[in-house]
């Protein structure tokens, strides 16, 4: 995995082809979950946070945040993010009082 501010990163991202696109809305956040093939038909997925912001002048401004997840990663991603999502569900939602309003989508690593 990488992060966009790796100098690298930009220019693997313009190498790759894009594949599929899944969008989820979640608050003031948008999380885009993109496929894309390498030139070699490789596969990787880019997770990307992006927040719309007002900036000094009135204008939307969209602050973005990017990591690259390559098929090597894919395995090793999954099994710890399902922990960490147990994790959270049992030791803090459980008690936590339902009537809070929050809902949380449970989403499968192999549906993306």
């Amino acid at each position: 995995m990488y992060s966009e501010d790796y100098d690298g990163a930009n220019a693997q991202e313009r190498l790759g082809e894009d594949v599929w696109s899944k969008p989820v809305r979640a608050g003031k956040r948008t999380y885009f979950f993109d496929v894309k093939a390498t030139k070699g038909n490789d596969y990787y997925l880019t997770i990307t946070e992006s927040k719309r912001k007002v900036d000094a002048s009135g204008h939307f401004t969209y602050d973005k945040h990017k990591i690259f997840l390559y098929k090597e990663d894919f395995d090793k991603f999954s099994e710890g993010l399902q922990e960490v999502l147990e994790y959270i569900r049992t030791q803090c939602l459980g008690s936590q009082d339902s009537s809070s309003g929050e809902t949380f989508t449970d989403v499968e690593f192999e549906e993306l």
